[in-house]
């Protein structure tokens, strides 16, 4: 093979490989490799480029700005290209760069700031008001996300000053503190934590239902102008202070500087407290502050000229595996987390770590005693990255085949890789299903978070949910931090929660697989609750969406005698079993609706609950298989692509004609 065939197999292995990282990280806010092994991979593809300028191809990631912007919400072209930076990794790149600065503008000054880690956005003003957000995409087009960038507390919905128009960039992200809290929650309720802050707050941002992303508690830091109308501006770090003006909350600190070194020594300082600052950074960036500089400067295909930003190295420490601890999730799920001896890792001492799951510790060879290499996921969750030394006498660690809390066997079920109890009453699952059960998407009962039934569950006055029904309120009106009021507030959400709809009640149940959606896929189909305990394999599979594994997971717990013993004893408490949604007819039955734009009387909300009333479906996306698109103003690419395929075209008055009885 020649050096030239050699380097084409691994352009296009790379350009497969990171173009999966980029799809995963953009789109499905996922991380499967860290940053620095991603900024290697793509650096390593650049180099190949350049010295092999034949093999560039269309689709090569680093052509790219971010990712694509999905069809979950509206597109939105940006005016203003919304550039990537150029990564360095070492002062010598820096000095390259002020370098190629100096040689088109001598007298340049820099200003320096954190790069904040988290999710780019646009925001649009006119006459001081908010009136889009979006967000980056692939730098050319992305996505409004309007509606759920106005729950974000710091977002001005309206500026100090009211200018003909303004669009800003910012980094929307989400506090360590927050993000530790939101994990944890996540933890007890049994479900796939986020792996980091920056993750997650991609995750809460790109929510259809805008009063989810409110509850993970977001915030942002607007770092640049994009256009402005009516106010001159010529400098970067006046452009911050003006920000500020407007009601802004600006990147938090940036020093304007007037040499590389300088630059460079506030490189280093922001290094040397990143782990203190309450929010995730990935590095720092160096700008050209003068904006007639930067024009003059101007932009490659992919970068500013302009700008640069240094990129942290992950801090990884060695240190000695002493035990390996199991606990019980609410699913069953045995979790391994590694005992460490204590170390000193980005700013806090750790000694746990996690280890994921028994394939994970079999592919590293992992066995107690080992010594290990340790580092921040995000900067904040310790995992394991390696075994450094190993004896070669010690056993791999395999996972325990009885439950720690209970006794039961735990099995390991085809094609997953969790280890699992199989007793549904295990105490250890009791704490976990009691908080999913509660919580504000199943029965939504307020005054039951984690620490008031922790003190139920260990003062043994619930051992299961229907216990919830049966309280003594005077033994909660006893309890610390509580009295008469808390008792009182208590018993109208107890009650209260009875009357909720079945599809709740099915979702609170905590059944493996089965989320919102599908518990209210089931409670349309059946009903009632005795109808979805009689219900047959075929029956279930028959829902659209619903799969074996999902199948056999609703047939597994309602065949389950401490199942049926649970909901006979909620159902004697006077929890309602029904179904409570309105089922006018039948006549959008198989018919799936897209609807796009504004309508004119109604939301696309109160719409889509009125097809469900008549046994319709709603998408988000425009196929072959959809039967129609409700098309208001702005329509956009959805209406677009309905004309393509030839799908019927409905306004709304088309729509309150089909709907007349």
């Amino acid at each position: 093979m020649t050096d030239l065939e050699a380097a084409a197999a691994r352009v296009a292995e790379l350009t497969k490989q990171l173009n999966h990282y980029i799809y995963r990280y953009y789109v499905e806010n996922e991380n499967d490799v860290d940053d620095y092994t991603y900024d290697m991979l793509m650096r390593e593809l650049q180099a190949l480029e350049e010295k092999y300028p034949q093999l560039l191809r269309t689709d090569s990631p680093t052509h790219r700005v971010g990712g694509s912007a999905d069809n979950t919400f509206e597109p939105v072209t940006h005016t203003v290209r919304m550039e990537s930076l150029q990564d360095a990794f070492s002062e010598d790149e820096i000095r390259d760069f002020d370098a190629r600065v100096r040689a088109v503008c001598p007298d340049a000054q820099y200003v320096v700031e954190p790069k904040i880690d988290g999710l780019s956005v646009s925001l649009e003003y006119r006459n001081g008001v908010l009136v889009r957000g979006s967000t980056r995409g692939d730098g050319d087009v992305g996505e409004d996300i309007t509606a759920n960038l106005r729950t974000v507390r710091s977002v001005p919905l309206h500026l100090k000053q009211d200018l003909p128009f303004l669009e800003v960039r910012g980094e929307v992200y989400l506090p360590r503190e927050t993000f530790s809290k939101l994990v944890k929650e996540q933890e007890l309720r049994g479900e796939k934590p986020f792996k980091n802050p920056r993750n997650a707050a991609a995750g809460s941002l790109r929510q259809k239902d805008p009063k989810i992303t409110s509850r993970r508690h977001l915030d942002i830091f607007v770092f640049n102008v994009q256009q402005i109308e009516g106010k001159t501006l010529t400098g970067h770090k006046e452009s911050l202070d003006y920000l500020r003006t407007l009601g802004f909350q600006t990147v938090p600190f940036y020093t304007k500087v007037e040499n590389i070194n300088d630059a460079l020594a506030e490189i280093r300082r922001i290094g040397e407290i990143r782990y203190t600052l309450p929010f995730d950074i990935d590095g720092a960036v160096i700008k050209t502050d003068n904006f007639e500089q930067r024009a003059r400067l101007g932009s490659t295909a992919k970068f500013p000229k302009w700008a640069i930003a240094f990129k942290y190295p992950p801090e990884e420490r060695e240190t000695e595996l002493l035990d390996i601890e199991i606990n019980v999730g609410r699913t069953g799920v045995l979790t391994p987390t590694a005992v460490l001896s204590p170390v000193f890792l980005a700013g806090t001492t750790v000694s746990r770590a996690t280890l994921h799951n028994e394939d994970f510790i079999r592919e590293k060879g992992i066995a107690i005693g080992d010594t290990v290499l340790v580092r921040k996921a995000g900067d904040i969750i310790p995992e394991v990255l390696a075994v450094v030394k190993h004896d070669p006498n010690a056993p791999i660690y395999t996972m325990p085949r009885v439950c720690p809390a209970c006794g039961a066997p735990a099995v390991r079920e085809a094609n997953e890789a969790a280890v699992r109890c199989t007793n549904p009453d295990c105490p250890a699952q009791l704490l976990r299903m009691l908080i999913h059960f509660c919580s504000r998407d199943a029965m939504d009962i307020e005054g039951l978070g984690e620490a008031v039934l922790e003190t139920l569950v260990n003062r043994g006055l619930l051992t299961n949910a229907a216990d919830i029904y049966n309280l003594d309120y005077a033994q909660i009106a006893a309890l610390d931090g509580q009295g008469a009021k808390s008792a009182d507030n208590l018993r109208a959400a107890v009650e209260k929660s009875k009357q909720n709809d079945l599809s709740r009640l099915i979702f609170a149940l905590g059944i493996r697989h089965i989320g919102q959606k599908a518990a209210a896929l089931l409670s349309e189909r059946f009903r009632s609750m005795d109808a979805l305990c009689a219900a047959s394999r075929e029956e279930i599979l028959a829902i659209d969406g619903f799969g074996e594994v999902m199948a056999d997971a609703v047939l597994q717990f309602f065949s389950l005698p401490q199942s049926r013993e649970l909901l006979g004893k909620l159902r004697d408490a006077g929890v309602n079993m029904q179904s409570l949604k309105v089922v006018k007819d039948a006549r959008f039955a198989g018919l799936t609706f897209v609807l796009t734009g504004t309508l004119p009387t109604m939301t696309r909300s109160e719409a889509g609950e009125i097809i469900e009333s008549f046994q319709g479906k709603t998408a988000s996306s425009v196929s072959k298989k959809t039967s129609y698109v409700l098309a208001g103003e702005d329509a956009g690419s959805k209406l677009r692509r309905a004309q393509e395929l030839g799908v019927p075209i409905l306004s709304e008055s088309d729509f309150l004609k089909m709907i007349q009885d």
